[in-house]
């Protein structure tokens, strides 16, 4: 069987100019060797991991970014919040990546985040311009994020997706523990919140020139099929030349809008929220209810993001080696809602340990990691079930739901935690002025009545003879202490009762929200059972060789075609 060569059917990327062309024509029109194809996976991977860098930094220097531009808690918030909602229909916008192709989505993307991330979010005037940038980045962002798991799905037959699942699902995780990496060890040293975001965006410009030059994907034709393992690779290769493409792709949105698709994108999104959660919120619950410091809590996130890293790559490994998907995405679901229990319960115990959080984050990594990678390759491929060639409308729906998601649940959150921004805005403060005045404190506690008849007055307002009064009871050195010690004083007087009652409030708030994280996880669970996959090793084991018997018997049939056609 003989397969055209890729020059001789696009002619476009010989002669004059080929080059510039051969940059934007990716399309590979036979099933890569093992080699290439495992680079191009590693791009894909490597992208997302630098665009969740790119994206997910601003939450590690949060306090720094509200400080900088006088952000309420709330205005940070719905920065993410109007982020989201702009992917959400960006998302949408990359279902037509089956007619545009993936690969130049993600190469060029790549390219505008960079200098956004570089140029523009560091240099913003105000924070109307911050949010538009940020807005600008999630916008392209949530375009690539759906071309890149169609890539990988691609580039992986069905007995090797879960693992490559895992390692494209690697992405916002590695992606947030290189943001606490590099700001645990950079952040305040020499270094302001700006510097940090110009390194993510610079990261991005590299990567973007490795793309550029070695990213390739394959031609509709191929992708449109069904690829059980790579032993369908000739099947494939001959099926594609007799492909109408763009009859595949007619009705591919109403193909998608199925309950085992629609419910699958809401529950996985719904399961999520306490990753939402740890991304964008992390830094600032632990600073304001345990008093952590920003690098701190950036350390005890790397437990979290590193068990995640590995469960993913390690529960895609097992799931492919068993052939069955939905036991990890149960068994994993099940253990999420068991520690997440365990750390919503410690919400209100201002005395737990870093060492007793980390376990706890660990536990959690662990358990998300071991569902998420199977759900990825159980949900392609019951996308494929529906339509093969509609994969990335069915990425772009789950891509549009994980937004909303994230919007709406951010959208929430302030509803819910609504003691924090007193924290954030005067905690620091109100903390520095209380050991600053401790003295003073201690005078004014001591002498209550008369230190309450000498606030009615303005400074030098003071009558003589409570003055003289004041001299005899507190003493001269203990006058001097008070004065000197005004302006915390004035500190403690205009916010230490609101930061106080904050303190107080916060850690309740918090956990309600983490219950409300439990119980997307429970939701999930229901829609395991309505996904694509067997239960049963077993069961699996079977389907595949009823599959590798009638690939054999077609690859037969085709060769008996061609010899009676050669004969002939």
């Amino acid at each position: 069987m003989s397969i055209t060569p890729a020059a001789a059917q696009h002619p476009s990327t010989t002669g004059r100019g080929a080059p510039l062309r051969l940059l934007g024509n990716r399309r590979l029109d036979r099933y890569p060797e093992r080699g290439p194809r495992y680079w191009y996976l590693g791009i894909v991977v490597a992208v997302t991991i630098i665009l969740y860098y790119q994206l997910y930094v601003q939450y590690a220097v949060s306090t720094a970014i509200i400080g900088e531009y006088d952000m309420s808690f709330r205005y940070f918030v719905y920065i993410s919040v109007a982020a989201n909602a702009v992917g959400a229909f960006a998302s949408l916008a990359a279902g037509l990546a089956d007619r545009w192709g993936r690969a130049n989505i993600v190469v060029y993307g790549l390219l505008v985040v960079g200098l956004l991330t570089t140029f523009a979010l560091p240099h913003a005037p105000d924070k109307v311009s911050y949010l538009l940038g940020y807005c600008a980045v999630a916008l392209v962002e949530g375009m690539i994020l759906v071309a890149t798991p169609a890539l990988i799905r691609d580039f992986s037959p069905q007995l090797g997706r879960a693992s490559a699942m895992g390692y494209w699902t690697m992405g916002p995780i590695i992606g947030s523990l290189v943001v606490t990496a590099v700001t645990s060890r950079t952040y305040g040293g020499g270094t302001n919140w700006q510097d940090e975001i110009r390194f993510a965006g610079i990261s991005g410009l590299v990567l973007f020139v490795v793309a550029l030059f070695g990213l390739r994907e394959l031609a509709p034709a191929l992708r449109d099929q069904i690829m059980v393992s790579l032993r369908d690779r000739a099947l494939v290769e001959a099926r594609a030349k007799g492909i109408d493409t763009q009859a595949a792709l007619h009705g591919q949105w109403r193909q998608m809008m199925r309950l085992d698709v629609i419910g699958s994108a809401v529950a996985i999104s719904l399961y999520l929220m306490l990753y939402y959660a740890a991304v964008g919120n992390f830094v600032l619950y632990f600073s304001t209810t345990f008093g952590y410091t920003p690098q701190r809590a950036n350390a005890l996130l790397n437990w979290y993001w590193g068990a995640n890293a590995v469960s993913l790559v390690v529960a895609g490994l097992l799931s492919d080696r068993l052939r069955v998907r939905k036991p990890f995405m149960l068994l994993g679901a099940l253990g999420s809602i068991g520690f997440t229990a365990a750390f919503a319960l410690r919400a209100t115990q201002p005395d737990t340990g870093y060492y007793t959080f980390a376990l706890i984050v660990v536990g959690i990594g662990v358990t998300s990691g071991v569902a998420y990678s199977p759900w990825m390759a159980s949900f392609t491929e019951t996308v494929e079930r529906r339509n093969p060639a509609a994969t990335a409308t069915g990425l772009a729906i789950w891509g549009w739901v994980v937004r909303i998601t994230v919007a709406l649940s951010a959208a929430l959150l302030p509803l819910v935690v609504h003691s924090t921004t007193p924290l954030i805005e005067h905690g620091a403060e109100v903390k520095q002025a209380s050991v600053q005045a401790a003295p003073a404190l201690k005078i004014r506690a001591a002498h209550p009545k008369l230190f309450a008849q000498l606030d009615t007055y303005a400074p030098g307002k003071v009558p003589p003879a409570l003055q003289a009064r004041a001299q005899d009871e507190v003493g001269a050195a203990g006058l001097r202490t008070v004065q000197k010690a005004a302006p915390q004083l004035k500190v403690l007087s205009e916010h230490g009762a609101e930061v106080e009652q904050a303190t107080a409030d916060t850690p309740g708030q918090w956990q309600a929200w983490w219950w409300v994280c439990l119980g997307g996880q429970a939701l999930f669970l229901p829609f395991v059972f309505v996904m694509s996959g067997r239960w049963r090793p077993r069961d699996a084991r079977r389907d595949l060789s009823d599959h590798e018997e009638a690939v054999a018997r077609q690859l037969s049939e085709m060769h008996s075609e061609e010899e009676e056609g050669a004969r002939a």
